[in-house]
């Protein structure tokens, strides 16, 4: 089918899906780009695919057409790929051994590169909190480089979490002053590690919580490390020592 109004029903339900309030609302979200969709599909979340009139896609799913301004409408970039998959987000529960709670991480170029990091570093589950920047987001989603799809995110009461796990997991927490050098760290089979706000850091009662504390050893000229970059090579280090 060929859609060419932007008033059609259909495509002024998903173009309200560039706000997060309608993507909660109709459990659904958008994504742009060959790659994105590939993963999407890849992953089994792809619902439906909407391609320009020009372009082709060959993929076992509902497939249907779009003109420029349909496109225009349903975009979020400046320059349109023409290729835009409609994806069902899927229940997700905690699961695994190796979990990486986040205390309000708010830029989505961050949080997206967190998010590819940990999935290249074996984490299991991602914790967030209502403070944290919307994963389902445009921003987050090209951030992540499609890795979105191959991760657990759940959304927590982080103090309320850390209660129920204390004992059960290690809780890991960061401190330039007091903590432990991360360089001599052992590789860990299970761990529960809080990164936190870019400006603000983790909230204090978190930090309580934590067991044991880590820093990044590193020229006395660096005061800090963006978060993504921090958590990156902290994952690393947790996951990868042999």
């Amino acid at each position: 089918m060929l859609y060419t109004s932007v008033n059609n029903l259909k495509i002024k339900t998903l173009s309200k899906l560039k706000i997060k309030k309608y993507r909660d609302k109709q459990n659904q979200f958008l994504v742009e780009g060959t790659h994105l969709v590939n993963e999407a599909y890849k992953s089994g979340n792809l619902k439906e695919l909407l391609l320009l009139e020009s372009k082709n896609l060959n993929l076992d799913v509902e497939t249907n057409y779009i003109n420029e301004n349909v496109l225009k409408t349903l975009s979020t970039v400046e320059t349109p790929t023409g290729i835009i998959g409609v994806c069902q987000k899927k229940d997700m529960t905690i699961k695994g051994s190796k979990l990486l709670i986040l205390d309000s991480i708010q830029d989505p170029g961050n949080f997206g590169t967190i998010i590819r990091s940990s999935v290249a570093f074996g984490i299991d589950t991602i914790i967030i909190n209502d403070k944290c920047a919307d994963p389902y987001s445009d921003k987050v989603i090209r951030s992540s480089q499609g890795m979105i799809f191959y991760i657990n995110i759940v959304k927590k009461d982080l103090l309320e979490f850390l209660k129920e796990i204390k004992g059960q997991i290690p809780i890991l927490g960061t401190k330039v002053n007091g903590g432990k050098n991360l360089d001599t760290l052992e590789k860990m089979k299970k761990f529960a590690i809080i990164m936190g706000n870019e400006g603000s850091g983790v909230d204090p009662k978190l930090l309580d919580l934590c067991d044991e504390y880590l820093y990044i050893p590193m020229d006395k000229k660096c005061e800090s490390l963006n978060v993504g970059v921090a958590t990156s090579i902290i994952l690393y280090e947790l996951t990868k020592k042999r």
